[in-house]
Formats: structure tokens, C-alpha cells, sequence
């Protein structure tokens, strides 16, 4: 999540006068400091932006606020306040907007709620067309919902996009091994393994990939 606070910081810092741009700055380094305590004590961190809440209504407390109830395990309800903000006439830029709706669409992940990401981080890509990482989290709730072929194709406009990420490229090979598309599936799996070879993740999916094989008569990919 951590691009998505870098870009909101960006993108909350308008060309302004300079009397309303330090404003900005001083919200945005409020946010940052809020969102730094969210990983350290979030209970705390969610009192603190009810506090800042309670001096003006701010979109950078309502901010807060939402990424602290999400910390604190109220994914759903920290998802719903972000889908909020994203529509709220002051919630700022199209980009900002994205990215409340990028975060909300993680979050509604968090909370199993897969159906409701998808529409989500939908809306997020219309505002961000060609972000890959909204691609491969659409594809990840597509996953959840055994939707292969959707999450294949979201995944093949990730890599296009991004080339050389092997969260992907393990998502696209489990994708491509559920429709029983093995040897394309062993040919991701080998790219994410040369660049991350000690991911534990794909290592488990190299296995499962080699073990579909193996059912089907096919020979083993390492000689084996």
C-alpha cells in the first residue's frame, strides 16, 4: 500500500497560491505522520484523526481515520469510508480519487469481499487506466472468485504495463494452471522464479504447477 500513500501525497499538493499549498503540505505531512503511527499503535492513531476530524472534517482525517479502522481489522468498514471519501465533493484530484478507491478495493480484499473489489478497483482503473498495479489487484480478487479468465486477462494488461513483476507473473501462471494451460503456466512460473527466487510463495505454486503435470502424464519440466 505503500505507493498508494506516496501518490496521494502527490497528488493532494495542488498548484496553488502559496498560502493554500502550505496548507496542503501541512495536512499532507499530518497524514504521513498519522499513517506512520497506523503501523506502530493504530488504536491510538485512529483517536488522533477522530480528534482531527473533529477540527474541520478534513478529506486528510477522514483519510486517517479509514486507514486506522482497516489497521485495527474493520476492513469492511474502513473500505466503505474510502469508497465514501472517493465521492465526496472535496475529496480533491482525479488522481486522489484513484487512490481512495485503489486502497478500498485492497481493503474490501482484506475483508473477503471480493465481489465488491472488483467493482471497486473497477472504478479506480477508469480514473487510472493504465496503472498495472490496479490490474494485478483486480486480478486478485478475481483469483478469490475462481474467475480464471478474467483474472488472466487483467493479468496479461498488468505485465504489458509493468513487465518483470513476478507477483504477476505467479498469479498469471496459477491463472493459466486452472485452465489447464500447463506449459504456459511452468513458462510464468520459471520467469517469477529467476526474479524472485526465494519468494515462498511462488516456490509453492512452482510445486503445484509440476504436480498438475505429473497428472497428466506430462513429463517433468526439470527431467525429474
Amino acid at each position: 500500500m505503500k505507493w498508494l500513500i506516496r501518490a496521494l501525497l502527490v497528488a493532494l499538493t495542488p498548484a496553488a497560491p502559496a498560502l493554500a499549498q502550505a496548507q496542503a503540505q501541512s495536512e499532507d505531512a499530518r497524514l504521513a505522520a498519522c499513517i506512520d503511527r497506523i503501523d506502530r499503535d493504530p488504536a491510538n492513531a485512529y483517536e488522533d484523526g477522530l480528534a482531527w476530524l473533529g477540527q474541520g472534517n478534513r478529506p486528510a482525517a477522514r483519510h486517517c481515520t479509514a486507514l486506522a479502522l482497516i489497521a485495527l481489522g474493520h476492513e469492511d468498514e474502513g473500505a466503505a469510508r474510502l469508497e465514501q471519501l472517493a465521492n465526496d465533493k472535496d475529496a480533491g484530484s482525479l488522481e486522489a480519487r484513484a487512490v481512495y478507491l485503489a486502497q478500498a478495493g485492497n481493503a474490501w480484499l482484506l475483508a473477503d469481499a471480493p465481489d465488491a473489489a472488483v467493482l471497486t478497483l473497477t472504478n479506480a482503473m477508469k480514473l487510472r487506466p493504465r496503472d498495472a498495479d490496479l490490474r494485478k489487484d483486480r486480478a486478485r480478487a478475481y483469483v478469490v472468485l475462481e474467475k480464471w479468465t478474467e483474472a488472466g486477462k487483467d493479468l496479461d494488461a498488468s505485465l504489458e504495463l509493468s513487465p518483470g513483476d513476478p507477483e504477476a507473473l505467479r498469479l498469471r501462471a496459477q491463472a493459466l494452471m486452472r485452465m489447464d494451460r500447463l506449459d504456459d503456466a511452468w513458462r510464468d512460473i520459471v520467469q517469477a522464479m529467476r526474479l524472485a527466487p526465494k519468494d515462498v510463495d511462488v516456490l509453492v505454486m512452482r510445486g503445484a504447477i509440476r504436480e498438475a503435470m505429473r497428472a497428466r502424464g506430462m513429463k517433468d519440466p526439470d527431467g525429474l
